[in-house]
Formats: C-alpha cells, structure tokens, sequence
C-alpha cells in the first residue's frame, strides 16, 4: 500500500523525516510536504494563483499549505495512496490544537475526499530536546497498531506522543477523547498598539482522561475524530 507523508513543519522538517523511518515497514511512502514551514495554517487551502511543485529526490515540495499537499497528493502525485499520514509536528495538538493545525488540517482534507488517515504530533517540554529515532520508534508501534483495526467511515486518528526522559519506559498508547477547553488566551502589549499572544499551553486546562491530560501525564493520547 502506498502511504502519502505529508506536515506543516516543512518538508526538511527532523519530524516528517522521523515518521518516514517509522512508515517504512508498514507501506511504500511517498512524501508530498510544504516546501517551507506553514504551523498554524488550519485547513487554508490555494484557490487564486497556481500551486507549485518541485521534485526533489523522489520527494515533492508544494508551494502551499497542508491541506494543498493532501489535495495535490491524492489527486495528481499518489491518487493510489491507500491513506494519508502527516507529522510528526514539532509540538502537540491536543484538544482545540487540532483546529489551528495544519498537520492535522492534511488529513481532514484527505477524509473529505474519501481517504482517511493519521495525524501525529510530539508534545514538547520546556527545557528538553526532541529525541527522534524514539519517536520514530513509538510512531511506528501506533501506526501499526492503527492501521490493522477497521477503519471508520468519514473519521481519522490524531495522536499526540508524550514528551518523556530518556529513563523513562515507553509509554501505552490510550485512546481518548478531545480535551473541550479553549487554548489560555493571553496577550502582552508590543510596540505602538500592538498585541502579542503570550498564552502559556503547558499550563492550559485539563479534563481528567482526555487528550491533554493523557499526553501531558506521560502517555501516547490517540483520538478519534469523526468528521462525516
């Protein structure tokens, strides 16, 4: 089965790299990614103007946003892609994250068209470097797991990987629900009238055994995000 990578980090991005490692033993990849970062983009989607693409040693690089690589991959570069993979992001997108996310906005436009898929993110800790190759390693247990159960009709999988030290045992995978509560909004005056967000997100509310309190207390938080 050929598996459509895609991110919002960029196609260079240490993430997307990692979950290429990890799609490897499970389908053949075929890696459609922005051609520079575009985080927080949603689900923005190219519709004046042209979208440009450049082959770049058996990869493509889009001139667009997240959902444009979806669109573009399925459609025109790997219209035979059995599902769409996108991550890993460089930070989590938990809760109300997964409507901001372009990470996450790749998949819900692959579902819209009749695909479905998996959307991965890698929570951070202040003060702590990613370790990939453990990612990588954890990701391909999920998507192992994820992709040999049935799939659901017109929903897809957001999972988020905890942010552990490197003593710490491999974490379970849980299945949850979305956290409801809003992002903390917070915002510090700057310069002549202006406003900048300085929400803090390690902090942000919790809801007992949903996403942001699994991920954030050590595990792998996997949702199902039913769209259709």
């Amino acid at each position: 089965m050929k598996l459509l990578l895609t991110n919002d980090d960029g196609i260079e991005a240490a993430g997307l790299h990692a979950l290429l490692t990890a799609a490897r033993g499970l389908g053949e990849p075929v890696v459609v990614a922005p051609a520079g970062p575009q985080s927080g983009v949603s689900h923005a989607v190219t519709t004046e103007g042209p979208v440009r693409v450049d082959a770049r040693d058996n990869r493509f690089a889009v001139h667009g946003t997240p959902a444009d690589c979806a669109r573009v991959g399925l459609h025109r570069l790997c219209p035979d892609a059995g599902l769409v993979l996108s991550g890993i992001n460089h930070g989590g997108n938990l809760g109300a994250d997964v409507y901001y996310s372009g990470t996450v906005a790749a998949v819900r436009e692959a579902v819209l068209h009749g695909w479905t898929g998996v959307a991965l993110s890698h929570y951070r800790k202040r003060g702590m470097e990613f370790d990939w190759p453990r990612a990588a390693r954890w990701a391909a247990r999920c998507l192992t797991d994820l992709l040999a159960r049935p799939r659901v009709p017109g929903a897809f999988y957001n999972v988020n990987l905890p942010h552990l030290r490197p003593d710490e045992p491999d974490p379970e995978m849980v299945f949850c629900p979305l956290d409801p509560h809003p992002l903390p909004l917070s915002y510090r005056h700057e310069g002549d009238g202006g406003m900048r967000y300085d929400g803090d997100y390690h902090t942000r509310q919790r809801t007992a055994g949903a996403d942001v309190d699994v991920c954030f207390g050590g595990r792998i938080a996997v949702t199902v995000i039913k769209l259709l």
